[in-house]
């Protein structure tokens, strides 16, 4: 019998969420064959079997989060014994969206059993329980550390997971169980008429590893740079134009779906030949400028928001830019991205005029230093040559970060951005 613990899904990625099993004990499962979905701040990916054999007993139940090396389940691989851990700990292959695990993992890394009761007085309302830790109980690193760090017994923990597993969300509840009440107990309100018992105004949503990443690389993002944001309008008619012509020329049924943005992320694209210094990264507390532009593309999904790259951007035409948009949407939006999807975005563009905006002030994806959103096309009366014409006007709008540019420069990127759109040539 092996155990298959919780890959490393990337340089940064500590720990994983079990959203679904698709195996159960017992089934017979096929080397490669799907285990179960994982989701990480980065992706979400299957887990295949290292071998064949029959599932075992799951030992992380669907929607626990635990960190990189905690043992997820058991195989046993066909004409092996069911002896325990016969084979030790299985860690994924996962081709190259995994990391290798280190020739000697540290042992805070590894699942550890729970310690034996400390000699120590007990703490004013600590959660203890009588008797010695049953030493067959094993708990995740993340777990561990956090029951440490408050002072809390594991073993007196009675757990909500699998097989009364104690997860890091019963200790985060012991430790609310720990606080100290103000003296005299909770403030008093005094009664009102017709008060009566009622139920909590609000429920709790869990939050998934893909929000709470946003969260925090947002918060970083309004904490570490000064941002800045300006915009610019565009008349789009003649882009317009050309791209119903296009459309006919890639299908003549007039069926394909090709949009506005291909067009501005080739003009972007374009515009950073004489802006570069937004086509950068600000990491490691230096200005990396980039050569090639990998173009981040924020794609909301059930999930929450994804920002696939495509990559080398600078040598597409509107045509490969659309294909390379139709791919990168289609796998973020059924959950294929791979690791590689994701990773060494320069500088990012979202589309918010998909959903109506005619206006936004984008929040960076740090640590990049620019993101440029385009809006909604609109139909506006416009004054030309002494006449007026209904034109089709669109909003470009671009956050910065204000260390690396200034009112100037961002001007003038916008300025380039806006040519490009207005030009035919832009389509080429």
């Amino acid at each position: 019998m092996a155990t298959v613990t919780m890959p490393q899904l990337g340089e940064s990625v500590t720990e994983g969420t079990v959203l679904k099993w698709l195996k159960q004990p017992g089934e017979a499962v096929r080397l490669d064959e799907s285990l179960c979905e994982i989701e990480t701040e980065k992706v979400t990916a299957e887990l295949p079997s290292p071998f064949a054999g029959t599932m075992g007993a799951i030992l992380v139940r669907e929607g626990e989060t635990v960190e990189v090396g905690v043992p997820l389940c058991e195989l046993i691989e066909n004409g092996a014994t069911d002896a325990p851990n016969a084979h030790g700990p299985v860690q994924w292959s996962g081709g190259p969206m995994a990391i290798p695990p280190a020739e000697s993992p540290a042992a805070a890394d590894e699942p550890v059993s729970a310690p034996a009761p400390p000699e120590a007085p007990e703490r004013s309302g600590a959660v203890r329980a009588p008797g010695p830790v049953d030493r067959r109980r094993f708990f995740s690193p993340i777990a561990s550390r956090l029951a440490a760090a408050h002072d809390i017994d594991l073993g007196s923990l009675t757990g909500s997971g699998i097989d009364g597993r104690v997860t890091k969300q019963d200790v985060e509840a012991a430790i609310v169980r720990l606080e100290p009440t103000p003296p005299g107990g909770p403030p008093a309100r005094p009664p009102r008429t017709g008060d009566r018992p009622t139920a909590s105004p609000y429920a709790v949503v869990e939050l998934s590893a893909t929000r709470r990443t946003i969260g925090a690389r947002l918060t970083r993002s309004n904490l570490e740079a000064p941002q800045a944001w300006t915009m610019v309008e565009a008349d789009v008619s003649l882009l317009e134009r050309r791209r119903l012509e296009d459309r006919g020329r890639l299908d003549p049924t007039g069926r394909a779906h090709l949009t506005l943005f291909p067009y501005f992320a080739l003009a972007v694209c374009q515009a950073l030949r004489e802006f570069p210094e937004f086509n950068a990264r600000w990491e490691g507390g230096e200005l990396r400028r980039y050569l090639a532009v990998n173009a981040g593309i924020a794609v909301g999904t059930d999930r929450g928001l994804v920002v696939p790259v495509v990559r080398d951007a600078q040598n597409l035409n509107a045509d490969g830019l659309a294909s390379a948009l139709d791919a990168l949407v289609g796998r973020a939006r059924s959950s294929r991205l791979q690791l590689e999807d994701v990773e060494e975005g320069t500088i990012t563009l979202n589309n918010t005029g998909a959903f109506g905006s005619i206006a936004s002030r984008p929040i960076l994806n740090y640590p990049q230093v620019a993101i440029v959103t385009l809006e909604r096309v609109v139909l506006r009366p416009v004054v030309i040559a002494g006449g007026i014409a209904i034109r089709s006007i669109v909003n470009v709008c671009l956050s910065f970060d204000h260390r690396v540019a200034d009112g100037v420069e961002a001007g003038g990127f916008l300025a380039a951005i806006k040519r490009e759109l207005e030009g035919e040539h832009v389509t080429s």
